[in-house]
């Protein structure tokens, strides 16, 4: 039965990939979801599942411009308000930008409610596939409160499909959220009984990357590492040979969990969000001048690779330089990813420096040279200490995760955004550690009347 049940499943997902993306790039206010979804019999199970995975999908073109054009690796070179407020670090309530990640985290999240409402429910469905719907509903209803409540802070805290209910919800305090998503991770990872067909589907391992990343968050470093040991240990993932390959293809060996798209079903199909059209095609977007640099330099290594130049491109204030890791359509580059081992690499080294163990075996220095020697950087050493190493951690991050959508959330979660963004530009506010709540959000939703983000 679950031989069948994994055709189905794929079988739906090859026609989702081939139809229409337009309803998950821009979903609708979270007041205007509406109960669309069909959940009936057991035949219905597999293309709710599909359902759940496109809306996942649309956390991740917004994600990568949250996290790197809010930060200092991004500048507007276009005409879109949207990026030119986010370039110029003036940003505003009504942002698109931010509209359509909020609208990313909770059409996700209802598609998930649905299913750990409806599926219980639903006689037929053989034990082994309930149990894994039902933790691949929590893994990414987990997922997108951690995106939200990142970006966000303090959130709503949607957790069923009543609409008139959710209409009317005020913000939850972020430590609530935070505990609640611990849950389903918690949840997710104790009901997976099978492991996915490839990195864009979600099972143990996609899940012990996310509690890394989790406790990373909370600052809760034992854990951290704990979570990122058993994800390297596994031997089920390995750092590709050559950098390049990150930056060309997808689905590498060293992938653990990717937004996968398909010609229709990618980014680059969205003239407002599509990844390719504004790194490439529109120019609406380009890399920052610091960023240029820092890639360059001798401890970066190939990782350069990440960006590149065309003398044609030099016009003006554009400085020729463009995001290279998110090609077209038919191109194989153009998934997002959401983990993969590299960044296993780097938050135990962060963890292990957190808990003083800088050098020797299985230090931090171990897991930053792991990643130094595959990209032909030079190695570390001498730095003993421990603020000199998480310094050296945080530019680590910058070269090997460049535009994979973390750098903001790294200068945010570890105290570092004032400092480095302040240098960067003089419009920086201390306000733009988080989002606003989208303007039209607080509009439709009685109980979010003056409760926007301080600054804004």
């Amino acid at each position: 039965m679950k031989v069948g049940y994994i055709k189905s499943l794929l079988a739906i997902l090859l026609v989702t990939l081939v139809g229409s993306c337009d309803e998950f790039l821009n979903p609708e206010p979270v007041d205007l979801l509406i109960d669309d979804l069909a959940l009936n019999e057991p035949g219905d199970v597999a293309s709710v599942e599909i359902g759940l995975y496109a809306r996942a999908r649309s956390l991740g073109a917004p994600g990568v411009i949250a996290g790197d054009m809010t930060s200092d690796m991004l500048v507007h070179n276009g005409t879109f308000n949207q990026y030119r407020e986010l370039g110029a670090k003036e940003i505003t309530s009504a942002n698109a930008a931010a509209a359509t990640l909020w609208g990313a985290v909770y059409g996700t999240v209802y598609s998930a409610n649905f299913i750990l409402e409806r599926l219980p429910e639903i006689i037929g469905v053989p034990s082994d596939i309930s149990q894994n719907v039902l933790a691949t509903a929590r893994f990414w209803r987990g997922y997108a409160y951690f995106v939200g409540v990142t970006t966000f802070g303090d959130m709503p805290l949607v957790v069923n499909t009543d609409i008139e209910v959710n209409r009317n919800l005020p913000r939850t305090p972020t430590n609530e959220i935070l505990s609640f998503i611990l849950e389903d991770y918690q949840f997710a990872l104790a009901n997976f009984n099978e492991e996915p067909v490839n990195a864009g589907f979600v099972g143990v391992k996609s899940t012990e990357a996310a509690l890394a990343r989790y406790h990373q968050f909370v600052g809760n470093w034992s854990e951290a590492e704990r979570y990122a040991t058993n994800v390297i240990a596994s031997e089920e993932y390995e750092l590709v040979d050559d950098y390049l390959e990150l930056v060309e293809e997808d689905f590498t060996d060293e992938a653990i969990l990717e937004f996968g798209y398909s010609i229709a079903d990618d980014p680059g199909t969205d003239a407002n969000f599509g990844l390719n059209d504004l790194f490439i095609g529109r120019r609406e977007i380009i890399p920052s001048n610091q960023t240029i640099f820092a890639l360059n330099t001798e401890q970066s290594g190939d990782r350069w690779r990440s960006i590149r130049f065309d003398i044609e491109n030099l016009v003006g204030d554009d400085n020729g330089w463009s995001v290279a890791k998110y090609g077209t359509a038919d191109e194989d580059n153009n998934n997002v990813v959401v983990f993969r081992l590299g960044e296993m690499y780097l938050i135990r080294a962060e963890a292990r420096a957190q808990q003083n163990n800088i050098v020797g075996e299985g230090s931090a220095e171990t897991d930053i040279n792991m990643l130094r020697t595959r990209a032909n950087a030079p190695t570390l050493s001498g730095i003993t200490s421990r603020e000199q190493m998480l310094l050296t951690i945080e530019n680590e991050r910058l070269y090997e995760l460049a535009y994979e959508g973390q750098r903001w959330y790294d200068l945010v979660r570890t105290g570092r955004a004032s400092t480095v963004m302040r240098a960067y530009t003089p419009n920086w506010k201390d306000a733009y550690e988080r989002w606003p709540v989208p303007l039209r959000e607080i509009q439709n939703n009685p109980a979010l009347a003056g409760q926007q983000n301080p600054g804004y």
